[in-house]
C-alpha cells in the first residue's frame, strides 16, 4: 500500500472493499444498523453513483483497494468555542476549576480579543477540525459587550468564507445571571443573532428568578424565530436542576423550536426519582443533548491533592431510551476550559466510547457524531448514499476496535470525491498571538 493512500482522488474514482457503519448509509437494506457493510463505493463529478457489494465494481485506473478499511461520512460537530480556542499558551487555568477558567476566560477576551486576535484563532481552529474529517461545526460565541460588536460580524466573514469547506452555525453566549443587570441586553443580543442567522444561547445556573430569566430568553426565541442552545448543570452539585427547568418553560410556552442542551453533568449525581422525572419531561419537550466528555473530565471533581471519582458526564444510555437525541462533542479545545484536543471527532469519539461505555454493544454509536448532530442542525450531511456528495473520511482500521484503539491512524479526508490537503496548521503560526519569543501579555 502506497503510503499515501487514496491521495490520488479528483472527484470522480472508485473505492474498493470498503466496510461502512450500515446506520450512516442511505439505503442498508435489510443490514442491521449495527452491521459494517462490506461495499465498493463508485463516485463521479464528486458525488456517489453507486453503493455496491464489495469488489462487485471492476478495478480501475486511479482507483483504490481499500482492504476492509472502514468508511465513514464526514463529521458533525455540536458544540465547539472557536472563539476561545487556543489562549492556553498565554492564559492557562490557574488551578483547573471551573471558576478559575471562567476567570482566566474573561481576563483573556477582555485584554486581547481584538478582530484580528480572534480570527487568528478561530481559522486555526477551522484549519483543524477540515483536516480531520469535519464539515459541519456550531460554535458558541462569548457575546458580552462589547466583544458581540467584534464577535459576530467577524464570525458571519468567517462562515461565508469557509462555505462549501466547513458549514458553520454560532450561538450567543452569555451567563444568565447578566439578564439581571442589564434589561436591554436580551433584545439587543437575540436581533444581532436574527440578523446573523444563528441561534439564541445563554448558560444557565441556579440563580434567583431563574424561572423569569428562562421565560425571558424564550419569549426573545420566539419573537425572533430562533432555536434555542444552553450551557446546563456543568457541575457535580446535586441541587442544579436548569435542565428541568427548561424543560417546562418549554412545555408551558409551547415553544416550537429546536433546543439544545450542553453538559447535563448534574444528572450523574442525582437521585433516580428526580433523573426520570427531568429526562421524561426533556423527552417530552423534544430537547436534544450533548455530552462534552473531554472538558467535564479535566474540570469536574478536581481537587488539589485528591484523585477524582467522578468523570463528570450525562446520561446518554437513559436519554437514548426514552428517544431523546444524543451527541458527543468537542467543546472547548486549548483554552482555559480544557488545555487539550485537537477538534478532532475520532479523538472525542474514541474518549467518549471508553468513558461512557458506547460499546457492547456498540450500535449505532458513531451517528453522535454524524448524522444525529447533522440533523439536529438542520443540515443535510454525514449520509453514504447514492445522489450523495463524496465527503468521506477512509480509514485503514479494518474495524471498530482497530479505530478506536489507534485513533491517530492513517486516514484520507475526500471532499466531493477530492483529497484535501490533511497537513495540520503548526501551533508555532499562533504564536505571535500567545507573545511566544517576545513580550509575555
Amino acid at each position: 500500500m502506497q503510503a499515501d493512500w487514496g491521495a490520488g482522488f479528483k472527484g470522480t474514482g472508485i473505492i474498493r472493499k470498503a466496510r461502512v457503519p450500515a446506520c450512516v448509509l442511505r439505503d442498508p437494506g435489510n443490514s442491521d444498523p449495527s452491521d459494517l457493510v462490506s461495499c465498493d463505493l463508485l463516485f463521479r463529478d464528486g458525488t456517489l453513483i453507486q453503493i455496491a457489494p464489495a469488489a462487485s465494481l471492476p478495478a480501475e485506473a486511479g482507483g483504490l483497494d481499500l482492504d476492509n478499511g472502514l468508511v465513514l461520512p464526514v463529521f458533525a460537530d455540536l458544540h465547539t468555542h472557536l472563539d476561545k480556542g487556543h489562549i492556553w499558551p498565554r492564559k492557562p487555568n490557574p488551578d483547573g476549576s471551573f471558576m478559575g477558567a471562567l476567570q482566566a476566560a474573561g481576563k483573556d477576551r477582555t485584554k486581547h480579543w481584538s478582530r484580528e486576535d480572534v480570527r487568528a484563532r478561530m481559522e486555526f481552529g477551522l484549519r483543524c477540525a477540515y483536516a480531520h474529517g469535519t464539515a459541519v461545526i456550531r460554535t458558541h460565541l462569548d457575546s458580552v459587550p462589547p466583544q458581540d460588536e467584534i464577535t459576530w460580524p467577524l464570525f458571519c466573514e468567517i462562515r461565508d468564507e469557509w462555505a462549501g469547506r466547513v458549514e458553520l452555525q454560532g450561538v450567543c453566549l452569555f451567563g444568565i445571571d447578566h439578564l439581571a443587570t442589564d434589561n436591554a441586553y436580551l433584545g439587543r443580543i437575540a436581533a444581532r443573532v436574527q440578523a446573523a442567522g444563528g441561534l439564541l444561547g445563554t448558560a444557565t445556573y441556579m440563580v434567583p428568578d431563574l424561572d423569569l430569566h428562562l421565560e425571558a430568553v424564550f419569549r426573545a426565541a420566539m419573537d425572533h424565530a430562533l432555536d434555542l442552545d444552553f450551557h446546563v448543570d456543568e457541575t457535580l452539585d446535586p441541587s442544579a436542576v436548569s435542565l428541568r427547568h427548561i424543560a417546562e418553560t418549554a412545555l408551558r410556552l409551547g415553544f416550537q423550536g429546536k433546543i439544545v442542551c450542553g453538559h447535563c453533568c448534574a444528572l450523574s449525581v442525582q437521585p433516580d426519582d428526580e433523573v426520570a422525572r427531568t429526562l421524561d419531561l426533556v423527552a417530552k419537550a423534544g430537547i436534544a443533548v450533548a455530552a462534552l466528555p473531554m472538558c467535564n473530565l479535566y474540570l469536574l471533581d478536581r481537587a488539589l491533592g485528591r484523585t477524582p471519582r467522578r468523570r463528570g458526564v450525562t446520561l446518554l444510555h437513559e436519554m437514548r431510551a426514552r428517544g431523546i437525541d444524543v451527541v458527543v462533542a468537542s467543546d472547548n479545545t486549548r483554552d482555559p476550559f480544557c488545555p487539550y484536543g485537537d477538534l478532532d471527532l475520532i479523538e472525542t469519539y474514541t474518549q467518549a466510547t471508553r468513558i461512557l461505555h458506547l460499546d457492547h454493544p456498540i450500535g449505532d454509536w458513531i451517528r453522535s457524531i454524524t448524522t444525529t448532530p447533522a440533523h439536529i442542525m438542520g443540515i443535510s450531511a454525514s449520509w453514504i448514499g447514492a445522489g450523495e456528495p463524496a465527503d468521506l473520511v477512509l480509514f485503514r482500521a479494518r474495524n471498530w476496535n482497530e479505530l478506536l484503539s489507534r485513533p491517530g491512524g492513517p486516514r484520507r479526508v475526500l471532499r466531493a470525491g477530492v483529497s484535501i490537503d490533511k497537513a495540520l496548521p503548526d501551533y508555532r503560526e499562533l504564536d505571535d498571538y500567545m507573545h511566544i519569543g517576545g513580550q509575555r501579555p
